[in-house]
This record gives C-alpha cells, structure tokens and sequence, in this order.
C-alpha cells in the first residue's frame, strides 16, 4: 500500500501591537527593517510563498508556494497582521489552502488555532471556550470555510481542552510522541499498552475517547525528525531532509502509514537560513519517490480512520519536558541564552495575571450582565467585532447580544466595548510567550504585562475602580535577574507605565506632530481619529509654536473627548506642549493670543509661563508615539547630521592621500582617520544606491575609493537601500515589459550589485522577473523571431 507524508508548520509571532495604539511600532533590534514582524516576513513567510528549486548548476529551475503542500496554521494575530502589511503573502498563504483542497481530496492544509496561543491546561474553563470560538471565526474569516483541525499553542494539552475541541466540531488535532500514555485497539481484541517515552507509533491517526462521550482524533508528529529540523541542522540539505523523511517509513509492510512532523514554520528561512529552499526540494523529491504521496492531516483521516484508542498524558507540552510548568514556574526549562539566570519570576507573574483575571471576570459578569443577555456569550461574539470594526458589524453585534430591545445608547455602547476590550486583554496578557524566555525585562513578557496594564486601565475607566494596587504588589515579587530591574513592579514603572496611552497623551501628539506635518480636518494616528476643531502655528527661525482645539476618538471604544491645546518647538529635541479640557471660547483665545504675543517676541520663559498657568497636562517630545518621534528627531538632527558629516568630509578629503599609504602598505589607519572615510565613503555609496537608477560609473568610482581606502561598509543599510532600488526598478519592469529603458536600468543595477563584497537580496526581484518570464516574456520573443526589431 502506498506510503504518505505530511508536513505541519506552525507559523506564529507573539504579538508585538502596543496595546493603546493596537499597532507594532518601531522596534530597532530588527534594524534594517521597521520590526521584527516585517523582518521575519521577508524572511520566512514571503520566502515560503516563493522559495526557490535550484539545478545542478545553482540556477533557479523553479519558484513553488511551499503552502501549497504542506499542512500549516498561522496564529491569528499574525495572520491578520499580515493581511494588513504583507496582502500578497497573506493572499498566498490563504490562496494555498484552496490550491490544497484541491490536491488533497477536497481538505484544505490550513488548520486554525486557539486565537492568542495561550496554554489551555493553564485556563479556566470561559477562557478555554472563547480561545476555540475565536480561533474558529478568525479561521472563517480568513479562509471561508470551518477548520478540521486546531493547533493547540506549544501543543499544551489537558482532557477539558479536548472536550472543548470537540464540542465546537473540531475533528483533530497534533501533539507530541511524548504526550501519549496508553494504547489500544478500537475493536477490544486487547488490553491497554503503556506507551509513556515517546513509544507511540507516530505513524497513524488515534481516537481518543472523551468523558463526555465525544471523540476527536490525535495526530502524534514523530518527534526525532521534528527536532533534527528545527535543532540539528537537517534544513542544510534538501535532499538529505528527503531522505530522512522517506526513511521513517517502512516501505516493506503493507499497512497504511502517515510519516509526519511539526517545528515552528519559522524554521524554514528565519531560524535557518534557506530553509524554505531545503523545505521545497525536499517536497519535490518525495513526490518524485514512487509509492510515497505528500498529503495533510485532513485528507489522511478521511482514507484511514483510527484503528488505535489512545490516552493523552495530562497537561504535557512539546517544549516543556515537565509538562507545562515552563508558564507558570522554574522548571528549568528556558533558552539557555544566559547560565546562571533563573526564572522564578515566571510563578509570581502567572499568580498576578490570575488575580487581575478573576476579580476583572467576576465585576465583568456583574457589570455587562446589565447589558448583554449573556456576557460570556457577548464576550465569545465579540471576535466579529475585532475582525471588523466597522460600524455595520459592530451594530449588528449589539442587536444579537444586547438585553434591552431598545438597544444601547452611546453611553451604553462605549461602557459595553470597554468591558468586552477589557476582557479582550484580561485574554491577550496570558499569551504564552510572556514566560517562555529568560527574563521578565524581556520584550516579550513586558508585551503580556502591558496587555494586563490596559486592562487595568479600562476597569478604572469603566468600573472606577483601581486594579494596579493590587497587581503591582504580586507582581513586585518577580525577580529580575538584571540588578537595575530588580522586580516586576519596576519593570512596569520602567517599560509599561511609559508606554500607556489616553485621549489627552493621543492630543498631544496630534499637537506636536502638526508642528512638522500639515494635517486635515480628520486624521488618523494609529486607531483614533483627531477632528481639527481650530488651529493656528507661527514660525520664527528654528522655533515654532501652535495652539487650536481639537476632538480625539477612540475607533476601538467610541469613547471620544474634546481637548485644547498648545506647543512650543524651541528647535532640536526641545518641546514644551501643554493639552487640557476646552477652555471657555474667550479664555482660549486669550491664552492663545498671549502667547502667540510672547512667541513672536521670544519671550520664551512667558510661553511656557503660559503652558503652566492654562494646562493640567505637560507633555515633551519623549511624549510622542515612537514612530513620530524617530520622525521627527531625524528632521531635527538633520542640521546636526550634515555638520558632522562636512567635518568628517573635510577630515577625509585632506587626508585621504594619507589613508591611501597606510591602507597600501599595510599600516594601520588611526581610528578618527578609518571614520572619516567609513562616514564619508558610505555616505556617497547610499546616496547613489538610492537613486532611480543608480549611476553605474560613480557606483564603481566610489567602491573602488572603498577598496582603496580600506572602508568598512555599513552593510546592512547599503544592502537594503540597493535591494528596494533593484525591487523599484524591476516593478518598473513589470509595469512595462516592453521598455528596452527599464530593462536597461535594471541589467546596470544588477551589476553594480555583482561588484559589491556583501551579497544583495534579490528573492523579491526574482520573483517579478519570474512573473514577466511567465508572462510578456514569449510574446516579446515571439515578435523578435518574427522580425519585430
């Protein structure tokens, strides 16, 4: 009988929204690109929709979407992240599932996931049903169809999750070898065999039979192979992937066998470097292996149903070999980044999030019990409202859940979705990757910290009443294993509390924003809308100033106030802006009059006499939302960035015979000296680089000054700035095949980037210039061997 194999990736980033702006906002570590979810996606998730199948001689023979035949699911919060900022990997990684059900007897290979990947053994029993409802209409909305399967985060599992899968019509899901305990033949004709030790059988489909009397089928990946892909570098070559695949089968019986694995997606191109590439060739060579059939999970329980009851080891994990104390204690468990840490802040954090959860759950069952006819069901909905805040959906929303068949009025509409984003991030900040790593400064465990911070924020908001108290003084007993971070509490003083925003911190970046940008009536800033209400600025030299009036909405909660405001920009990073509630019409504008008056005689010190005297709220540039802010500092460096770098050019060009010898003669060039050059020499080269299109004899004249001048190249910038010029050039190309100009532009950027001594990325140019080779190229062929000249 014929043999199959499956593969699984589980694509997933924990998520990096700030919680007040709902946006990933700059995060420098993942340099050259704004974040790290842009980095892995250029990485991993747009090298998958388009990883290469090499020949003989290293030229690319094929371009494949590796979705197309591989089982997969893509948490959803980066699935929707991606819809956002990457449309065409999302559209092919939903495409794939289509193309799946075609090629796999109707299954598509998308399986959903327990929305926000916390770890379900830890969850009470509400949170256990709103992470499968969630997971399953996320899954809807993005690929119009109901999951088969479910992928339970870090494959964490108890009976209760069990049940909860398979009383929401979910009809399988993956674990660990290591997570089975005892197994036996459906038919009875023998006993229960203890299976404990990873020696289960991977290569079949189990039932397991629930206490309720529901079943759900069990998928137990083989987990030798899964680690060699993800820790032993099987992803080097694709062809020995291959072959260790098609090794785990045993081709001389003729029973039915699955051969499957699961790693995390990123594996392929973020964790190892081309491993997409070794992903692809090792599909193509299984498919070329006769007997041996790719397939998914779906389509494998549908030709051979379970034969084998099994029994599920509770609360087992794939990542914790003790089970899944790695979320709520120091087992031990951690990335071994840094020997002589430990993780003892991991219980007193899990028991802080505990506390805030079961006090915000019992005043939210009180409190939206007044309006929803049933709140945990309100709750469970409300995931229609996140996909789709628009006003149709949300309106729809309140008329299924509402008590009242008056319905709710504005009032009572903002009360309710604070309650419901209130519970939202009472969900969010259990997402498991809070205490999966070393330390809690971590980015990771400061993202589930601010997510418990915003809700506190929101039943101080909604309730009145004051969490934080209570949170901080568990939380204070989470040690640091930084000196200068000492506990919790001091990472929410140092990392949180910097980072929460209200409707008055969201005017006074509006303010201060206006001084460098022209803004409309209505502007967007991330999920709230700024009305311009009234507006004036006046400039002198290198100081600005402004003053107006403006209304701040919140498109997540309605909640909407009215503000004025003013702002001094003394140059540089000195900002001095003041926002509060409206002032009488006579008021403001005699605050405003003043001074404007004083501006304009630089009277400073009156000014900010002024800022003081009218307004409760004083707010500086480190005020401003963090994209904004670097924005703006480069505008205000710039001057100071141009000084400098005259001076290095001054240095570099009176001394650059000099630089010439040392380097030819192999002496070493004084530190200040190597800077001018290193300065100067990248300056030019990324100037050129960025140009449409570079010139290709001043790009040769300045990397041969590099050469001799012995430059260290910046070149992660210079990399990139040539990478998006070769992309633009080659989108141009695609927009106009036929224009021997373009063709032209793109072939002398190519070479420039031949001559470099770093390699350029050029997967996304590929890949256009694979689309023309598809397409116009034969046209264009065929008029040229017909005469056309």
């Amino acid at each position: 009988m014929d043999k199959y194999i499956c593969i699984h990736g589980h694509f997933y980033q924990p998520p990096r929204e700030n919680p007040w702006l709902e946006a990933v906002e700059l995060q420098d570590s993942a340099y050259p690109y704004h974040d790290w979810n842009k980095r892995i996606t250029s990485e991993c998730y747009a090298a998958n929709e388009a990883s290469r199948i090499l020949d003989g001689d290293g030229k690319i023979e094929q371009i494949v979407n590796n979705y197309e035949k591989i089982s997969y699911n893509f948490g959803p919060t980066l699935l929707n992240w991606l819809r956002d900022n990457a449309p065409d990997v999302y559209a092919s990684v939903v495409d794939a599932d289509k193309t799946g059900a075609g090629r796999f007897s109707g299954h598509g290979s998308a399986m959903a996931q327990a929305y926000n990947h916390l770890i379900m053994p830890l969850a009470n029993e509400p949170d256990k049903i709103t992470q499968v409802r969630w997971g399953i209409e996320d899954f809807r909305a993005h690929y119009g169809r109901d999951p088969e399967g479910m992928w339970l985060p870090e494959t964490a599992v108890d009976t209760a999750s069990l049940e909860v899968l398979a009383a929401h019509g979910i009809k399988f899901t993956i674990l660990s070898q290591r997570q089975a305990g005892a197994v036996r033949p459906l038919d009875g004709s023998a006993d229960w065999e203890d299976v404990t030790g990873a020696k289960i059988d991977p290569r079949m489909a189990y039932l397991a039979e629930l206490p309720s009397g529901a079943r759900i089928s069990l998928f137990f990946v083989d987990d030798s192979i899964s680690h060699a892909v993800a820790f032993k570098k099987l992803l080097d070559r694709g062809d020995v992937f291959a072959n260790r695949l098609m090794d785990g089968l045993d081709m001389e019986t003729d029973a039915p066998q699955l051969l499957h694995i699961a790693t995390d997606g990123e594996s392929y191109g973020h964790h190892h470097r081309g491993g997409d590439m070794a992903l692809a060739y090792a599909l193509k060579v299984v498919e070329e292996k006769e007997g041996v059939h790719i397939t998914n999970y779906a389509e494998y329980l549908e030709k051979f149903p379970p034969q084998m009851e099994v029994k599920i080891i509770e609360n087992t994990s794939w990542s914790c070999v003790h089970g899944v104390e790695r979320w709520y204690r120091d087992c031990g468990c951690n990335t071994g980044a840094h020997p002589g840490w430990n993780q003892q802040w991991r219980e007193p954090l899990r028991n802080a999030m505990d506390w805030l959860r079961d006090r915000l759950a019992e005043e939210y069952e009180a409190e939206a019990g007044r309006l929803f006819k049933d709140p945990w069901e309100a709750r469970n909905r409300y995931i229609r409202v996140i996909l789709d805040r628009s006003p149709e959906t949300r309106g729809t929303f309140f008329r299924e859940v509402v008590r009242s068949p008056r319905g709710l009025d504005p009032t009572q509409s903002i009360r309710g979705l604070k309650l419901l984003e209130m519970q939202r991030h009472a969900l969010l900040m259990y997402t498991s990757c809070g205490w999966f790593f070393d330390e809690i400064s971590g980015i990771e465990t400061v993202q589930v910290i601010q997510y418990a911070a915003r809700a506190i924020q929101l039943a101080g908001e909604v309730l009145g009443k004051d969490f934080e108290g209570g949170f901080l003084n568990i939380l204070k007993k989470a040690n640091s294993n930084i000196p200068g971070h000492r506990n919790g509490r001091v990472v929410y003083d140092k990392f949180v509390r910097p980072s929460m925003v209200d409707l008055g911190k969201v005017c006074a970046h509006y303010a201060m924003s206006s001084l460098f940008e022209e803004y409309g009536e209505n502007t967007s800033i991330f999920c709230f809308d700024a009305r311009k209400e009234d507006y004036k600025n006046e400039v002198s030299g290198r100081a600005q100033a402004a003053a107006g009036k403006s209304g701040i909405t919140s498109r997540i909660t309605l909640d909407s106030s009215r503000f004025c405001f003013a702002v001094v920009h003394m140059g540089d990073h000195n900002f001095f802006c003041g926002v509060g509630t409206p002032k009488e019409a006579s008021e403001y504008q005699n605050m405003a009059g003043k001074l404007f008056e004083a501006f304009n005689r630089s009277d400073f010190p009156e000014c900010f006499r002024l800022l003081d005297h009218h307004f409760e709220n004083q707010y500086n540039l480190s005020s401003l939302f963090r994209d904004e802010q670097r924005k703006i500092i480069g505008q205000v460096l710039e001057p100071t960035r141009e000084e400098a770098e005259t001076s290095f050019r001054q240095m570099y060009q009176y001394h650059s015979p000099l630089i010439r010898f040392l380097v030819s003669t192999n002496n070493p060039v004084p530190w200040a000296l190597r800077t001018a050059a290193d300065v100067v020499v990248c300056s030019d080269l990324q100037k050129e680089f960025a140009k449409l299109p570079p010139d290709a004899g001043e790009s040769a004249r300045l990397l041969e000054e590099a050469r001799t001048h012995g430059v260290r190249f910046d070149e992660r910038t210079l990399e990139f700035v040539l990478r998006k010029t070769i992309e633009d050039l080659a989108g141009a190309m695609v927009q106009e095949p036929g224009s021997l100009e373009a063709l032209e532009n793109l072939r002398r950027t190519l070479e420039i980037s031949r001559n470099l001594p770093f390699a350029v990325n050029l997967r996304k140019t590929q890949n256009l210039a694979n689309m023309i080779l598809r397409g116009p190229y034969n046209g264009q062929k065929d008029k040229a061997e017909s005469g056309d000249k």
